[in-house]
C-alpha cells in the first residue's frame, strides 16, 4: 500500500483540508445556507433551489457527506438531508482555532 503524506500532518490540519474540500464549490456552500435554514429536506427541495441538475446535486450532496457535514436518512423513496451538527461544530472549531491565529501582532515581513 502506498504511504501517504497526508498522514504526517495532524488530525486539525487534515480535518480542515477536509472540510475546505468539500466546501470549495459554490453549489455547496448554497447546498449547506439552504439546508441551515430548513429543518430538513429532500433531495428535490434542494434541486429546486439550484440551477443545476438532480445527479450534479446528488453529486454534491455525495460530498458534504462524505465529508461528515450532512447527512442523510431514508425516508421512503426519497433521501431527508440536514446538517450534521455534531460535525458542523466540529468544523467551525477547526477553523475557528486557525482564524484566531494573531498575524497582526507578528512582524511579519513578506519576500
Amino acid at each position: 500500500m502506498a504511504y501517504s503524506k497526508k498522514l504526517e500532518f495532524d488530525k486539525d490540519e487534515i480535518k480542515a483540508a477536509e472540510i475546505a474540500k468539500a466546501l470549495s464549490h459554490p453549489a455547496r456552500v448554497a447546498i449547506i445556507k439552504f439546508l441551515a435554514e430548513q429543518k430538513s429536506c429532500i433531495c428535490n427541495d434542494i434541486v429546486e433551489q439550484l440551477p443545476l441538475s438532480q445527479s450534479t446535486v446528488s453529486q454534491h450532496l455525495k460530498e458534504l457527506k462524505n465529508a461528515g457535514l450532512i447527512k442523510g436518512e431514508i425516508d421512503g423513496p426519497r433521501v431527508c438531508y440536514c446538517i450534521d451538527m455534531d460535525n458542523w461544530k466540529v468544523a467551525k472549531n477547526v477553523f475557528s482555532d486557525l482564524f484566531k491565529m494573531n498575524f497582526d501582532s507578528m512582524k511579519i515581513k513578506c519576500c
